[in-house]
């Protein structure tokens, strides 16, 4: 494949999924028709030794003949599991054992590969023993890389191809050949990391299990877990970042240490390298705020993650963080009273008047900065205009090193991390920093920049709620309805103002400006219109000049469409974004407690916020920190619980009655209440209900 091709499949496979499935179409159709054209190919496919023998005997015949694939007939045979077909070509052709396919797609895949991946122990073994590489080869072709709407991942050593499978006999017969428990791909990637990003979440738990028992018997200094990838994650991190909770708890517990179990509660400590931020800049906690998928949030619901988040935040976070509140409006106190009190003097008699139909009512205007600093409440006011200018300065440079350490997309773009809070304060500070440039430079035109300060810097308060439970997520509420719904209406509205402003401006353009004041020109109806439709005030109509009927009809469709129609579109799509961060209201407050503690812990120095845990026990590095955690497990409790669960989704889904062991429980609607006291409804749950059919009678019902 040339050049200038393999740029354009890169460029599809990287961007254009239809242009991807139609290269990925065409490709295996010309492979179906090789196949069936190819002698040796055929041969290979319909697992004919005979043929394949007399095939090989011709002079005419060539071994290394490559398919659409870059496939060769070992290839063929291997990827139809045809062990006799394969054995005898490698009988015949040895050298066919380590080639790879090479075509773009398929580029580094050998017959080894193909064996692994169906599952074919026989094959896998025949390969091995006639002396197939099971190191070296790589699988790199893009078809194996992992894209948007890829298939499966399975990196690129052939071991990786294995453990992917899930398939221990074949994991343990590669090793046990010498393959590498320690193999990475081109990103950094170890068969760990591959195996997290799996959608059978049980099964690489389990083949996890396998790889770092076979590693450990190795005395590697770094244990397999602990190996990075090129950005910087370990296997426990990625598994933090993806969201994958089976395989982050269970390297969790694997790193657990058991203390003792009295009944039913039990002690144990739980390691806390990679977890807390105290020693890792790239910390799981850090990992999980940063993250643009919504499952790792679920992370911060684990144990010890939970545990340590509740610590860091009751201990310390919360109280440094209301202090930095009291700060922040003392601050914007002092900002808005210098803005109210600014230097105003009476307008001069030569000053130039705007030339205008309205009326010219000013009386005030800014004074000169020689006469603006000169009484004792002046100097005062300097004052509080340098605390506003030195705290707007300190507020950009604070943001920096966190926008360059996540990235001015991620950083800009997330709720948890402060997301258009950020943006607001940016562009605060610099138009403080603009007034004060306005100021020593005696713009007259300040008070434009100072307006759009105030409401910025006061909005900005709201960034501050996060620090409260009851108002943290709902800040989150505000944000996805302004950038998500609101945004969205807005979008239409333009378009039908933009519609009826301009039929209706064919009518006022031909009469006198004065007469309708709201019409006087095209941008001033574009923003009555708005108003019109957003606040619901009456139309502005003058009655005593003569309207043409067309100008009334346009104004009724008006009313109808955008402030009827339109409207309660916008609170239809509120309502669902309302109802959707309501159900992720816990999860959003966590992730909000945590990138706000990051955040403290990041910008105030380290004496203020210690480190939590026991350290180092007797076999493990003292610089290694564990935190105790008591848990409860009552397994009566647990079985309520069950049930408890099982009966509300059976309540979900039927509308039936619901028979019992000797009886039928009737349910009543939502005002009636059940024919079952409390305490024998939790018997019942608790016993578990035995045979016969459940069946409920129309309605949900709360059984707390």
């Amino acid at each position: 494949m040339s050049s200038s091709a393999l740029i354009t499949v890169t460029h599809w496979w990287r961007g254009d999924q239809n242009r991807w499935d139609e290269l990925l179409d065409e490709t295996f159709l010309l492979h179906t028709k090789l196949t069936n054209e190819i002698p040796l190919f055929y041969a290979a496919k319909s697992n004919s030794v005979g043929c394949v023998r007399n095939l090989l005997q011709y002079r005419n015949t060539n071994v290394m003949e490559r398919g659409a694939f870059g496939e060769t007939s070992l290839h063929v045979a291997v990827m139809n599991d045809n062990l006799e077909a394969a054995v005898a070509l490698m009988d015949a052709a040895p050298e066919l054992v380590d080639e790879p396919m090479t075509s773009e797609l398929f580029q580094g895949l050998t017959p080894l590969h193909i064996a692994v991946i169906n599952q074919n122990l026989s094959l896998v073994q025949h390969l091995i023993d006639r002396g197939a590489d099971v190191n070296m080869p790589r699988a790199t072709g893009l078809y194996f890389q992992k894209r948007k709407g890829g298939l499966f991942f399975y990196g690129e050593h052939i071991l990786s191809f294995a453990a992917c499978t899930g398939n221990k006999d074949i994991v343990s017969l590669l090793i046990d050949a010498g393959a590498s428990t320690r193999v990475q791909d081109h990103k950094g990637n170890t068969l760990l990391h591959v195996l997290v990003l799996q959608p059978n979440q049980e099964t690489a738990c389990r083949i996890m299990d396998l790889i770092m028992a076979c590693d450990a018997e190795l005395d590697q200094s770094v244990p397999l877990v602990m190996v990075p990838n090129v950005r910087g994650l370990t296997p426990f991190k990625l598994a933090a970042k993806k969201g994958n909770v089976a395989v982050f708890q269970h390297l969790v517990n694997r790193r657990r240490v058991f203390q003792c179990s009295l009944g039913p509660v039990t002690s144990n400590l739980y390691d806390l390298t990679e977890i807390d931020s105290w020693a890792d800049n790239k910390s799981v906690l850090e990992v999980v705020v940063c993250s643009r998928h919504r499952e790792a949030r679920r992370i911060l619901e684990v144990t010890p993650v939970k545990q340590l988040i509740s610590l860091k935040w009751n201990l310390y976070g919360k109280h440094y963080f209301r202090m930095l509140l009291f700060v922040y409006l003392l601050y914007i106190s002092i900002f808005t009273a210098c803005c109210v009190l600014r230097p105003l003097k009476d307008i001069p008699a030569d000053y130039p008047k705007p030339v205008t139909n309205y009326s010219f009512n000013t009386i005030y205007v800014q004074k000169s900065l020689n006469e603006s600093y000169v009484t004792y409440g002046d100097h005062v006011r300097m004052g509080g205009e340098i605390i506003s200018v030195v705290g707007a300065v300190a507020m950009i440079l604070l943001e920096i090193p966190d926008i360059l350490r996540v990235g001015a997309k991620r950083y800009f773009g997330q709720t948890a991390l402060g997301g258009p809070f950020h943006v607001i304060l940016i562009v605060y500070g610099g138009l403080v920093v603009l007034l004060c440039v306005f100021r020593l430079c005696q713009v007259q035109q300040e008070m434009s920049v100072m307006a759009v300060c105030l409401v910025l810097g006061w909005c900005n308060v709201l960034f501050f709620a996060r620090g409260f439970e009851m108002l943290g997520p709902f800040v989150i509420m505000i944000q996805k309805m302004i950038f998500e719904d609101l945004l969205k209406f807005m979008w239409l509205l333009i378009i039908v103002i933009i519609g009826y402003a301009t039929a209706v401006w064919t009518h006022y353009m031909t009469q006198n400006p004065m007469s309708v004041p709201d019409y006087t020109s095209l941008p001033v109806m574009f923003f009555s219109q708005f108003v019109v439709d957003t606040t619901f005030i009456n139309l502005p109509i003058n009655e005593t000049i003569p309207t043409p009927p067309v100008i009334y009809v346009v104004h009724i469709s008006f009313t109808v469409f955008s402030s009827v129609l339109l409207t309660n579109v916008l609170v239809v799509m509120m309502n669902d974004t309302m109802s959707r961060v309501g159900q992720e209201r816990d999860k959003l407050w966590r992730t909000q407690v945590v990138a706000t503690t990051l955040m403290m812990e990041r910008r105030l120095p380290r004496c203020l916020w210690t480190q939590f845990g026991v350290r180092g026990l007797n076999n493990y590095p003292k610089d290694q920190w564990f935190l105790r955690v008591e848990a409860r497990k009552d397994r009566m409790m647990a079985k309520m619980k069950q049930n408890i669960k099982k009966q509300k989704t059976v309540m979900a889904t039927t509308d039936t009655t619901k028979t019992l062991d000797s009886g039928i429980l009737k349910i009543r609607s939502n005002n009636a209440q059940g024919s079952l006291s409390w305490w024998r409804l939790v018997r019942h749950i608790v016993s578990g209900y035995g045979g016969g059919t459940q069946r409920l009678e129309n309605q949900d019902i709360e059984l707390f």
